[in-house]
């Protein structure tokens, strides 16, 4: 990204001296503005500091997920965002909210992954993009309360690369509900479904043929208290 970004400043620039056209000044805007977000990346990579930030997962990151295999529960490193199965490669830039499996449509968009393959993230807090009293973006974090670990409902699935130079993909995507009036309250209308520990067997062993037991398992969810505050 950064060697594209510079060829695209440097090519901005050049038609710059030789014309002003809008077109060109708006890729130098928007090129240096790309360039110093990921050379700020590539700094926080030499740091040695643990900052709140550094605990948050972002769509396209991966986080760990706990899944069944061979009748054991096993952690594997996953993509944040679910690339389904025999979709092509361009699915993540054509689909870029698979990161979030509402659970409205768990039969429908993601009817090949709910009641095949599920998982579970292990999850303290939150974090949502509200709309705050000005008008302007706020990140709220939300926390149950009292303090404790969710797990929290997933589909997963394994994506397996069919050309030249792609490589097979583990990616999630966390299932979400509407929200407790807490939540909703705070701007947001949607909400991560954390599921009880007695269901985690049932929950991470789906039976395909009887979608109605895996529904109650989500139903059947934990309810915690959520407190907010502004993202460090």
């Amino acid at each position: 990204m950064l060697i594209e970004q510079t060829e695209r400043l440097e090519n901005a620039q050049q038609a710059l001296a030789a014309k002003t056209t809008k077109k060109a000044a708006e890729d130098v805007r928007i090129a240096t503005n790309k360039i110093a977000a990921a050379k700020g990346k590539l700094e926080e990579l030499k740091s040695t500091e643990l900052k709140p930030r550094d605990s948050r997962i972002y769509p396209g990151w991966y986080a760990p997920v706990m899944v069944m295999e061979n009748g054991r529960r096993v952690v594997k490193p996953m993509r944040y965002q679910c690339r389904p199965a025999g979709k092509p490669a361009f699915y993540d830039e054509q689909y870029p909210g698979t990161y979030n499996a509402r659970r409205d449509n768990l039969r429908g968009f993601w009817k090949g992954q709910y009641g095949h393959t599920h998982g579970l993230v292990l999850v303290d807090a939150f974090y949502e993009n509200v709309t705050g009293p000005d008008g302007k973006n706020v990140v709220l974090e939300f926390r149950p309360d009292p303090p404790q670990t969710l797990l929290v409902a997933c589909v997963w699935s394994h994506w397996r690369a069919t050309k030249p130079g792609e490589k097979d993909l583990l990616s999630f995507a966390i299932i979400t509900d509407d929200p407790p009036p807490e939540i909703a309250e705070a701007g947001h209308d949607r909400c991560p479904i954390p599921i009880k520990p007695e269901n985690i067997d049932a929950w991470l062993n789906p039976e395909p043929r009887s979608l109605d037991a895996v529904d109650a398992i989500l139903e059947d969810k934990l309810r915690p208290y959520y407190v907010h505050r502004a993202a460090t």
